[in-house]
């Protein structure tokens, strides 16, 4: 919600994601859960979910991505696992809210079923075209300096290489590729959250509607879009000048 009539209550703000929900506290309220996980649950922070954990019974909670801006787009999750929406629905459903139905994923020796009938099959096409249907919000007037964006544009396409793998109209090159744990501006990680994935990859995060969510990276390390920057600026040894991070920053503010 926008929070336009009272904190909570407003307009819809579909696809977006939600940072003020606790998944971990709220897992955590539940009486079959022992005090060790309770722990590690409440310690994932608001905004961060773990998918796997029930899973491999790790945790690396990773910030809750947005829905919205996914048309075009195969690959949705930050590990590029399923070639559209309905796979990573599918799993949602069945092995995260426990839904009437089945997921099998061979790479993650993964095969759940729940009940004897199947409701969430039916639910899935509708679902996805739902959330295809929703475009990436663009940014709030005032909120960016336009003459710096156009010369950020000039240091996305140039010396910030970023136009390399944020490439298209959606800002990624997730549809013809993923990349190797080490491209990753939060690896090294322990537990590494792709050597829990189905790929063991992660895939480009497309760019618009960047400035709606915050904060950055799988991990969520960076806090601001400057910290991106300065980040990829450093890791990469790009060799920016703090005017042409600051500019870049702006530009990726206009998306």
């Amino acid at each position: 919600m926008d929070n336009s009539f009272a904190p909570g209550i407003g307009r819809r703000l579909d696809g977006w994601p939600n940072r003020d929900i606790n998944p971990g506290a709220i897992i955590a309220l539940s009486p079959a859960i022992d005090d060790a996980m309770k722990k590690v649950l409440n310690a994932w922070g608001a905004g961060k979910y773990d998918p796997r954990s029930n899973i491999d019974g790790l945790s690396k909670p990773v910030v809750i991505p947005p829905a919205f801006g996914l048309a075009g787009i195969h690959r949705i999750t930050y590990t590029g696992d399923g070639e559209d929406i309905m796979y990573w629905n599918r799993y949602v459903a069945v092995s995260q809210m426990g839904g009437l139905g089945s997921v099998s994923e061979p790479r993650l020796n993964i095969s759940i079923t729940n009940g004897t009938e199947d409701l969430v099959t039916s639910k899935l096409p509708a679902l996805q075209a739902y959330q295809l249907s929703l475009s990436a919000p663009p940014p709030p007037a005032g909120s960016f300096d336009p003459v710096a964006a156009v010369r950020g544009r000039l240091v996305f396409e140039g010396a910030g290489r970023c136009a390399t793998c944020h490439s298209g109209p959606a800002f990624t090159d997730a549809n013809s590729g993923l990349h190797p744990p080490v491209d990753s501006m939060a690896e090294p990680e322990t537990p590494s959250y792709a050597s829990r994935s189905a790929t063991k990859q992660y895939r480009t995060t497309p760019l618009k509607g960047v400035w709606q969510h915050p904060p950055y990276f799988h991990d969520g390390s960076a806090a601001t879009l400057p910290d991106v920057v300065n980040t990829y600026n450093t890791k990469q040894g790009l060799g920016l000048s703090s005017g042409d991070i600051a500019d870049l920053a702006e530009y990726l503010k206009a998306l």
